[in-house]
């Protein structure tokens, strides 16, 4: 990637008027090292680095990394971030920094009206990075769009806002793709499996899809579907259903817990919906669970 005449430019630069999501964006020379610098604290946006020159020790959400050119790192608001010996390391590097409005009740990350990602599309973007444990992401097609990214801003030729906001959605996707494939190659299924399960239970009350669920294990839905029904004996709906059942059995065990409550908060449409469901897989209707099997804990 050549490197582009184009500096750092932050919250008030002129050019940046367009994105008020874009916190800054642009080339980064570190050709000195200021001691105390770069000391480790948590970031309050999204931040994405990609490095072009040098050897960066970064420490990102508690772990030593260290990156070399091409390597993109991402960091997630409240991880925090710093140089290992408390300044930057000597090399060239893009940075750019998103403005995330919120995480709403169901997970998902508000970007904001510049995003045309979807609302499931947003939610498992948010559960790929959050669940990620190696944010630095090793990827050939990624630094041209940094680069195009910031061409776009620098020129500002017809049609450049628009540009840019659907290279920030196209980056977005293709990190998390990358990190499900990198995620991939250094797990076996059954790992992979047992994340996705934790990640579900963590947030029965939204209504997953095997598309989504799929994406996050970084498979098409086919592929996916295949391969949770060799491993569970279960289509995947099927599994999340019991997944959603043995959850409201240890809420129905706690007697102040309202069977709505319970209901809604693991996933199911109504207490009517809950109750069915719940008679069909137990053979009991849950209040008649809850006298079989009410503790006062």
């Amino acid at each position: 990637m050549p490197h582009s005449p184009f500096k750092l430019l932050g919250e008030n630069a002129k050019e940046l008027i367009p994105f008020p999501h874009v916190i800054d964006i642009g080339l980064e020379v570190v050709n000195s090292i200021k001691l105390n610098s770069f000391p480790c604290l948590p970031v309050k946006n999204l931040q994405m680095y990609l490095v072009l020159d040098g050897r960066f020790n970064w420490i990102i959400n508690s772990k030593h990394e260290v990156l070399y050119p091409g390597d993109t790192a991402v960091i997630l608001p409240g991880q925090e971030f710093g140089g290992l010996h408390g300044h930057q390391d000597i090399g060239t590097l893009v940075r750019l920094q998103l403005r995330i409005e919120k995480i709403d009740n169901d997970g998902r990350i508000v970007l904001g009206k510049w995003s045309k990602l979807s609302k499931s599309e947003r939610l498992v973007i948010w559960q790929i990075l959050k669940l990620n444990d190696c944010p630095v992401i090793k990827c050939s097609y990624l630094p041209p769009l940094f680069q195009e990214a910031c061409a776009e801003i620098r020129d500002q030729e017809l049609g450049f806002v628009t540009r840019v906001n659907h290279i920030l959605d196209t980056l977005l996707i293709l990190i998390c793709r990358q990190i499900t494939r990198q995620a991939g190659a250094r797990r076996d299924f059954p790992q992979t499996f047992t994340n996705l399960e934790k990640n579900l239970r963590q947030n029965l009350s939204h209504k997953w899809t095997v598309e989504e669920m799929a994406a996050m294990m970084g498979l098409g839905t086919t592929a996916f579907n295949e391969k949770v029904k060799a491993y569970t004996g279960f289509p995947p709906l099927h599994y999340l259903i019991n997944i959603r059942i043995s959850e409201a059995i240890k809420l129905l065990k706690l007697k102040e817990t309202n069977i709505t409550d319970i209901a809604l908060k693991t996933g199911f449409y109504s207490s009517q919906h809950f109750s069915t469901t719940f008679k069909k897989l137990t053979g009991h209707t849950p209040n008649e669970f809850r006298k079989r099997n009410t503790t006062t804990e």
